[in-house]
């Protein structure tokens, strides 16, 4: 097939979501890399639990925890979700703006893990719960409230409150944070972008 060929092949294709697909590569990334070290990376640089703060991998990994997954299934899982919601969340709040929510997420789950969590954490679960709270905020215009925001909020609270003290592995006290950043971004975001509104806090 001649360069040209593969050119025009390609121009069928658009990189629609930047953080979202990126977000995903980095993690399928990820998830092959584990398999060819029989889970030493997930385990080394992405995951996070308490550990020293003398190593500098720990502050990293409050961060990169959200890139590792166990297996096929649960990297599956979460990405069907963040491929349906996050081109949405992307172009209502455009990509910066997504980016800084998902690291803010990351960090406050690694770190709130760290503080209070005794198993270590990894995956992109709480940014799931964080796109599915911040999708329903979409639609809000200024002093109306869907119907939908308010079931979406009460089906998801309700679910992780339930499971909160179960012992199968998840952490669902990270959902409900991961939930509670989702509100709050959309809260913040429905009259002015998140950037605008950062600047405009650090300016003197």
């Amino acid at each position: 097939m001649k360069t040209e060929d593969i050119n025009n092949f390609m121009s069928y294709f658009q990189y629609n979501a930047k953080v979202t697909l990126t977000m995903f590569f980095i993690s399928f990334f990820v998830l092959i890399l584990d398999k060819l070290s029989n889970g030493n990376a997930t385990k080394k640089l992405f995951s996070s639990e308490k550990a020293s703060l003398l190593n500098p991998l720990t502050y990293i990994r409050f961060f990169t925890h959200i890139f590792g997954h166990q297996n096929w299934a649960h990297f599956s899982s979460n990405y069907l979700k963040i491929l349906l919601l996050g081109p949405l969340i992307e172009e209502k709040y455009g990509s910066l703006n997504l980016l800084i929510m998902i690291l803010i997420t990351a960090f406050i789950i690694g770190l709130v893990n760290f503080i209070k969590g005794k198993t270590r954490i990894y995956g992109a679960s709480g940014i799931v719960f964080m796109m599915i709270v911040l999708s329903a905020f979409v639609n809000v215009v200024e002093r109306k409230i869907p119907i939908t925001l308010v079931l979406i909020i009460l089906f998801y609270l309700i679910d992780e409150i339930k499971n909160i003290n179960k012992k199968d592995g998840i952490a669902h006290f990270t959902h409900i944070i991961s939930g509670i950043c989702g509100g709050i971004f959309g809260f913040l975001c429905v009259n002015q972008p998140l950037v605008n509104r950062i600047l405009d806090m650090i300016k003197f």
